[in-house]
Parts: structure tokens; C-alpha cells; sequence
């Protein structure tokens, strides 16, 4: 199936006719970036205040289980570590695309 080009300006909806939004890749209320990111910072929030916790009830007594304190640091490690790389490539991306020349 070809899909016709429409010259720029013209028509600014989807280019298949009875096109779903799921399908044109248009958000459908779903949540927003800005959403997206704010429950992951929550979660990793959560999971460094979880594995604080944990550390803290080994290191008074009141926990003798170290392997899964050891697991939810390593966690809290690992999301801290994911978060910083993907800022890191969202900052590159942001930079290559400022730089580009049009």
C-alpha cells in the first residue's frame, strides 16, 4: 500500500483514512513525559529510601537478613546508575539536535 505525500501545509491529520491515534503514534490521554518521569524519579526515590531502611535495621539489630539488604542496594545502585545514563544520552541528544544545521 502507497501512501500519498500531501505538499507541505496541507492537511494535518493522519494521512490513512480511519486511522486510530494508537496507530499514528498521537498520545490518547495516556501519561505524559513529564509524568512518565516524575513516577520514575518516585520510584527510584522509593527504592533508596527502602534499601536505607533495610541497612539501617541490619546495621541496629533488628534485621539479620544481609542478602536482602545487600540485593535492595544493589537495586536502589542499579536505577540510580540507569537514571544517570539515560540523562546523559538525553542531554547528548538534545545537543546534537541544537547543533544541527538547517
Amino acid at each position: 500500500m502507497v501512501l500519498p505525500i500531501p505538499p507541505i501545509g496541507v492537511g494535518t491529520g493522519p494521512l490513512i483514512e480511519n486511522a486510530s491515534p494508537a496507530s499514528t503514534g498521537a498520545s490518547t490521554g495516556g501519561a505524559s513525559f513529564g509524568q512518565m518521569l516524575e513516577s520514575s524519579i518516585n520510584q527510584i526515590s522509593q527504592a533508596q529510601t527502602s534499601a536505607a531502611q533495610q541497612t539501617q535495621a541490619v546495621a541496629t539489630g533488628q534485621s539479620s537478613d544481609l542478602s536482602s539488604v545487600v540485593m535492595a542496594v544493589q537495586e536502589a545502585n542499579l536505577e540510580v546508575s540507569l537514571a544517570s545514563q539515560v540523562q546523559t544520552k538525553a542531554v547528548d541528544a538534545y545537543q546534537s539536535i541544537f547543533q544541527t544545521q538547517v
